[in-house]
């Protein structure tokens, strides 16, 4: 019989809460604490890939999912000329557009049907050993802390890199006006230091019209100027979205950073999401991360038959969250920077390329998040293949023993 842990998860974020349930899942006694005093997602859309539904359908989400999102089936670029610079299909399954609001609603009530014992309004500024430190007073002591606190975790040693450009995002309603695909995530760049694009998102629980998200790369230091005019004079097709800002107020910008933690884990403590590894939303992959990493501890801790769970949590992820933080560092400045090289790169050389074979097939892996198995060393066979490498020193409370 395995050992059930007490287990304390600090932020409940889209990594945080799936954690948190799949833990519990588990059986677990599991805590969870939020700096906020009520459940609050910060940004605007995303896109849940394959990989990350099938996280949601361990946890009995995806249908509710899929019934807000928008499938997407293509990722579809052009220069400023309408000339097509990048097309990706994604495979049958799809890929999903979702307002994070509605995402993280659905983990916030699957978190509450469960046997999780909720904080809220309790910041957490540190750790002492393993009893965390909410509020300027030490809780209890937990066999393991999560550490899902996300880019500004007190308890995550990641120095990350800013990256030099950002975006300006918003939510939109989807017009009725407009030549766009529903199932289609679309941009336009002009060279490589501006980009419009536009996310279907699907719908909110509590509003039955369809949702965009709508973003404006610049760089990370310039003021946003006229950029409305500028949007609009590169993509005269997104004029039915842009007419809906009438405020500055109704746009958040953005800012990105890059960096991994080498070690993802410390003693009794094991870093998830944002608070491991940060890189730049072109990719579509940061909340699929977070999830991904969230479904490995569970199962990390359910395989590992005495061995240390942490390192092979550790090492369950290494290879695919390497392979695609260092595509993305490869990837992003082809459409966020101020080369006047890549741009040329991209639309002469790489985007010709990237049609034919093999090149379509792996771009569409990319997308998907399976470019690598992603839980490659935690599935029933080599799981065990993997345990026997782990180092073999338990976390607190696996043993039975204290810290």
């Amino acid at each position: 019989m395995r050992e059930r842990l007490s287990i304390a998860i600090a932020g409940a974020g889209i990594g945080g809460l799936a954690a948190a349930c799949l833990l519990a899942d588990e059986g677990h006694k599991v805590t969870l604490f939020e700096r906020f005093a009520e459940p609050r997602p910060v940004g605007s859309g995303l896109v849940l890939q394959p990989v990350g539904l099938a996280v949601l359908a361990a946890i009995g989400l995806d249908g509710k999912a899929r019934s807000l999102g928008q499938p997407l089936s293509r990722l579809y670029g052009e220069n400023a000329t309408g000339r097509p610079v990048l097309d990706v299909r994604y495979a049958p399954d799809q890929g999903l557009g979702i307002h994070r609001a509605a995402l993280h609603a659905l983990l916030w009530q699957a978190a509450e049907t469960r046997a999780i014992a909720l904080h809220l309004g309790a910041e957490v500024s540190g750790r002492d050993g393993q009893r965390l430190i909410v509020g300027g007073r030490k809780t209890a002591p937990h066999d393991l802390i999560v550490d899902a606190m996300g880019t500004r975790s007190p308890l995550s040693p990641l120095v990350s890199r800013p990256l030099p450009f950002g975006a300006l995002w918003t939510t939109l309603d989807w017009p009725d006006a407009t030549g766009l695909p529903r199932d289609e995530l679309r941009q336009r760049y002009c060279a490589a230091s501006r980009m419009i694009g536009i996310l279907p998102l699907g719908r909110l629980a509590n509003d039955p019209r369809p949702k965009a998200a709508l973003f404006w790369s610049l760089h990370a230091d310039a003021e946003p100027g006229d950029w409305l005019a500028e949007a609009r004079c590169l993509w005269p097709a997104a004029a039915p979205f842009l007419a809906q800002i009438g405020d500055p107020a109704q746009m958040t910008f953005a800012r990105y950073s890059h960096g991994t933690l080498r070690r993802p884990r410390a003693e009794g403590m094991v870093h998830i999401g944002d608070s491991a590894h940060r890189a730049s939303p072109q990719l579509g992959q940061g909340a699929n991360m977070a999830l991904l990493d969230a479904q490995a501890l569970a199962l990390a801790l359910r395989l590992a038959d005495g061995q240390d769970p942490l390192a092979l949590f550790a090492q369950s992820r290494r290879a695919h969250v390497l392979a695609y933080q260092t595509i993305s560092a490869l990837f992003t400045p082809q459409y966020q920077s101020d080369s006047r090289l890549l741009p040329i790169l991209r639309d002469r050389l790489l985007f010709p390329l990237s049609q034919c074979r093999p090149l379509s097939g792996f771009l569409t892996s990319l997308v998907s998040g399976r470019l690598l198995p992603p839980l490659a060393s935690l599935d029933r066979t080599g799981g065990n293949r993997h345990h026997r490498r782990a180092t073999r020193r338990p976390i607190p409370g696996l043993d039975g023993k204290t810290a």
